[in-house]
């Protein structure tokens, strides 16, 4: 008969648990879609008052930033995005007619939203509030369980990339560059 000594056997199902565990979390913070789907296309107001649907955008390569005002790892990754949009928003492309960011944000507080795309110089136009943090419409379509999160898409809306980063879109972006 197999005997299990007492100590290694609370060892081993500490382990399993932890194990159990690590695997759940892989699988609900996994994303929705993954490099070559085609997301549905959405919709909402921008911060400008605006109405925006991002097939408005077809035909640049577009990057889904999904932030927040209250998401520490957001606002300090911010500084990279702005120095992303000015290098490469005048960059011609071959396949594509330009480059964007569109930063959907997780917000209970519109104002604390509104204060933060101006404390971090937001400057691209594209910017949307997904009310209720992970309960809007668009994180929910998206699949966001944990931010930033990004995806990169095509110039035809397919997604290119699930959260890459900033040095990977750069990397990738300047390699389509029209020279």
């Amino acid at each position: 008969m197999l005997a299990i000594n007492p100590q290694k056997g609370g060892l081993l199902a500490l382990i399993v648990i932890l194990l159990l565990f690590m695997g759940g979390r892989y699988l609900y913070l996994k994303p929705k879609f993954t490099s070559g789907e085609k997301p549905d296309d959405f919709g909402g107001i921008l911060a400008s008052g605006q109405p925006f649907r991002l097939s408005d955008l077809r035909g640049r390569y577009v990057l889904l930033d999904f932030w927040g005002s209250w998401c520490g790892p957001c606002r300090k990754e911010n500084p990279l995005l702005v120095s992303l949009y000015d290098e490469l928003r005048d960059k011609s492309y071959g396949d594509a007619l330009g480059f964007e960011i569109v930063s959907v944000a997780l917000e209970k507080s519109e104002t604390s939203w509104r204060k933060a795309i101006a404390k971090d110089s937001l400057k691209w136009p594209y910017h949307l509030m997904d009310e209720g943090h992970f309960t809007g419409p668009v994180a929910r379509q998206f699949g966001v369980r944990e931010i930033p999160s990004k995806y990169l898409l095509s110039p035809e809306g397919m997604v290119l990339m699930v959260n890459p980063d900033i040095s990977e879109i750069k990397s990738y972006l300047l390699e389509k560059e029209e020279k």
